[in-house]
């Protein structure tokens, strides 16, 4: 079978191994203890980055900078895990962890695409809508300079995982964050109007990718990635969400290190949103 021949060629790396590995890399100040549970997803999570299934993984499970996470990675090469060349990226206070070749080529299938897949979901909107040409041209100018900057750190990269901080002034983080996680539409507001949206009480499409991981002990299973579309909008995104369909399976195909991938989706509708 498929998982017998991928086993063949990968050893099995024991949960307890990968948990000490993150509680030690990632946990110092920390007053809590990193979970079990949570440690290993992040495991499956950084290896997902580093097969090209996700262009990029932003760390959320503590306060953990760069640094630590560097050093947390290199605890994974340790313990088996092939993770070849992967990029730290500062923005905003967040760390992203960037699979550098799949996070660029998101960006420009981001430049490239006519009209731009962003999602209005200002709060002074009776409900989202996509953004016109004149909102689409100011995030593809920040999303231009993010590439520009990732293009330019791949270039002086001189180790396995690299590191890099780049200024995001006026940047909707939201935004930036949906492009380079891979979402296929990602939503924006006005930045200097606060956090607050338009999207509580509307119908949302919620989409999942998860595989299995024989990689890790007792066949993890990993969420790829998790994102929202207005029930609305979505026969008018068809193309870009089949487009990230096809994008994940072939990618999925192309890597040995995750088996029985399934997408799925549900309508959700939610009293409040958070972005």
């Amino acid at each position: 079978s498929a998982l017998l021949r991928l086993l063949s060629r990968s050893a099995v790396l024991p949960a307890p191994q990968l948990v000490a590995a993150a509680r030690e890399a990632l946990g110092a100040g920390s007053r809590r203890r990193l979970a079990a549970a949570r440690a290993l997803q992040l495991a499956g999570e950084v290896l997902a980055v580093a097969a090209g299934l996700k262009p990029a993984l932003l760390y959320d499970c503590g306060a953990a900078g760069p640094a630590e996470l560097r050093r947390y990675v290199e605890r994974l090469r340790q313990a088996g895990l092939r993770l070849g060349r992967l990029h730290l990226l500062g923005v905003g206070g967040e760390v992203l962890l960037l699979h550098p070749g799949r996070a660029r080529r998101r960006l420009e299938a981001a430049l490239r695409a006519r009209p731009g897949p962003f999602i209005d979901v200002a709060a002074a909107r009776s409900g989202p809508a996509l953004c016109g040409p004149a909102e689409a041209a100011a995030i593809r100018g920040h999303i231009e300079a993010l590439l520009a900057h990732l293009v330019a750190a791949e270039e002086a990269a001189d180790s396995p995982v690299s590191c890099s901080e780049v200024a995001a002034a006026g940047w909707n983080l939201c935004t930036v964050f949906g492009v380079l996680l891979g979402y296929p539409a990602a939503y924006t507001f006005p930045v200097d109007e606060g956090a607050e949206n338009c999207l509580a009480l509307t119908p949302l499409r919620v989409f999942a990718a998860q595989a299995s991981c024989p990689r890790i002990q007792g066949g993890l299973r990993v969420q790829i990635c998790s994102f929202s579309i207005p029930e609305s909008l979505c026969m008018e995104l068809q193309e870009v969400l089949d487009a990230w369909s096809k994008e994940l399976r072939d990618d999925f195909c192309a890597q040995s290190d995750f088996i029985d991938l399934c997408i799925s989706s549900e309508v959700v509708v939610l009293p409040a949103v958070a972005l």
